[in-house]
């Protein structure tokens, strides 16, 4: 693993936001992702304490380990990230306590929307 990639996301408030890790190897081959979980966390800021947040988005793993699908859903938007602000975030994987790989990392730019959802 190299070190994490950089995914600057504008997000326009309430809306689906969804994008697609396909991990590799140093390389450039798959990185099979048996036996890992993912985890997409947003926050206000990095470090241990931040304003807002962490909160969870979706990290799903392929049946076929190959890649990760990471989702905001609308739920998640509407409710904690706001207008105006910019949140941090990052996708991780884990075989448990042994090994953590950060795979790509970057911020959230938050838009309000037209209707005010």
């Amino acid at each position: 693993m190299a070190f994490p990639g950089t995914y600057n996301v504008n997000y326009y408030k309430g809306d689906r936001y969804e994008f697609v890790i396909y991990p590799k190897d140093a390389a450039g081959n798959v990185f099979d992702l048996t036996g890992y979980t993912s985890a997409f966390s947003i926050a206000s800021s990095t470090g241990a304490d931040p304003d807002e947040g962490p909160f969870a988005a979706s990290a799903v793993i392929s049946n076929d380990k190959t890649k990760i699908t990471c989702v905001i859903f609308p739920e998640l938007g509407s409710m904690f990230l706001n207008a105006g602000t910019t949140y941090y975030y990052d996708v991780q994987v884990s075989n448990g306590v042994e090994v953590v790989y950060t795979l790509l990392k970057g911020t959230i730019s938050v838009t309000a929307d037209v209707t005010g959802a």
